[in-house]
């Protein structure tokens, strides 16, 4: 960013206001800013963002139009990337070097993106203000709330988020993607009452037994006339020896629905499940929201800009909508942009990719890196001309 014309760089604590979910211990920060210092970063930019403030957002002001934004995910997953022949960049020599960790969702061609874009738009007749967010933190849903709530989208008039493969392939743009899962994190700790299980099992306070009851009625959460809705208890835990009345045991789950107020729904059941699991079995639950994202829909008008500017790009397909059937944070940034009476859009942009997504063998069609910037960066070039959906 520095070797570029921009009016701001936003990093730190700025982009965040205090609204951080998800920050690593400090053992792990640590282990990551030195990595960062060992790769040849920035000691000043390490310094700035070293307490876990990710992500950057860049600003290119240009003239008097509209301000557009444009949200790109940066993160990473915990998945040790595969070493076969047969996986690309084992075998060309650009599989990851941070073992344990790659990008198995295509992040890094967002990013990429998120250059591209800045670069064609610095570099074409664009007449308004460019805002672009390289966020952290979507796959736990924890990183663009904190960016929304720094105030730095309270301006943006037009948004796009984008994302690759997505079960389309190489030379295929979806102009909207709908039909996001609200979705809320969260985790329970039980504390009970430790005793000898075969002297005084009486004496004890199973926290286990409580959290498995909670398990069970998780899972009996009346579904809604009004949609779909889901839960799921993904880990589990407890217990120190065979001989002890557990005195901890936890659970962390999520629930999801087709809509916010779905989500709610599940979420208001959920808590009482537990609360009231605790409370037969006599020991106490404490719940965190670990991270939450709304649904959101895409704008017709700036979806049908997005189809037009694909097809006059030549792209082999182009698809008006798609449904995404998950869920994305991205709709944080849609949805404060359209509370405030902007449009938003959320962008598809197909890859070939052999292993699927969150996978060891995941990989990016390189082809689909042009495709997204040309259509990405067209597209915000037209909005800022022709305003759609402006009285």
């Amino acid at each position: 960013m520095e070797r570029r014309d921009l009016d701001a760089v936003h990093l730190g604590e700025t982009i965040h206001d205090g609204h951080r979910r998800g920050v690593p211990d400090e053992e792990t920060l640590s282990e990551w800013r030195d990595r960062a210092l060992a790769a040849g970063a920035d000691p000043d930019v390490i310094d700035e963002i070293g307490e876990g403030y990710t992500g950057a957002v860049a600003v290119a002001e240009r003239g008097e139009g509209p301000v557009v934004g444009l949200r790109v995910d940066i993160d990473a997953l915990p998945i040790t990337e595969s070493t076969a022949d047969d996986h690309l960049p084992a075998a060309e020599g650009f599989r990851s070097d941070n073992e344990g960790y790659m990008h198995a969702c295509g992040h890094d061609a967002h990013a990429t993106f998120g250059v591209g874009v800045i670069d064609r738009v610095l570099d074409s007749e664009f007449d308004g203000t460019l805002k672009l967010f390289f966020q952290p933190g979507e796959e736990q849903v924890v990183g663009a709330e904190p960016m929304v709530a720094s105030g730095l989208l309270d301006d943006v008039d037009y948004m796009f988020a984008a994302h690759v493969g997505l079960d389309h392939p190489t030379g295929e743009v979806i102009g909207g993607m709908g039909g996001f899962l609200a979705v809320s994190h969260l985790r329970a700790d039980f504390t009970g009452e430790p005793s000898h299980a075969g002297g005084h099992p009486e004496q004890g306070r199973n926290a286990v037994q409580a959290a498995a009851t909670a398990i069970q009625n998780l899972y009996a959460i009346p579904r809604h006339a009004d949609g779909a809705t889901r839960v799921n208890a993904g880990i589990v835990g407890g217990g120190t020896g065979t001989n002890i009345v557990p005195e901890e045991a936890f659970i962390e789950g999520e629930v999801r629905g087709e809509t916010t107020e779905l989500m709610e729904y599940t979420d208001e059941k959920a808590e009482t499940v537990l609360q009231s699991a605790a409370e037969m079995h006599e020991v106490d639950v404490e719940t965190t929201r670990l991270g939450r994202a709304p649904s959101a829909e895409s704008d017709q008008a700036l979806v049908e800009l997005v189809t037009a500017t694909a097809e006059d790009a030549g792209v082999d397909s182009v698809v008006e909508r798609d449904e995404l059937g998950g869920s994305e944070d991205a709709t944080y940034m849609m949805r404060a942009v359209q509370e405030n009476g902007g449009l938003a859009t959320y962008v598809g942009i197909g890859t070939d990719h052999p292993g699927g997504h969150h996978t060891a063998t995941f990989d990016v069609a390189e082809a689909s890196l042009g495709v997204g910037v040309d259509v990405l960066s067209e597209a915000v070039v037209r909005t800022a001309a022709e305003r759609p959906g402006a009285d």
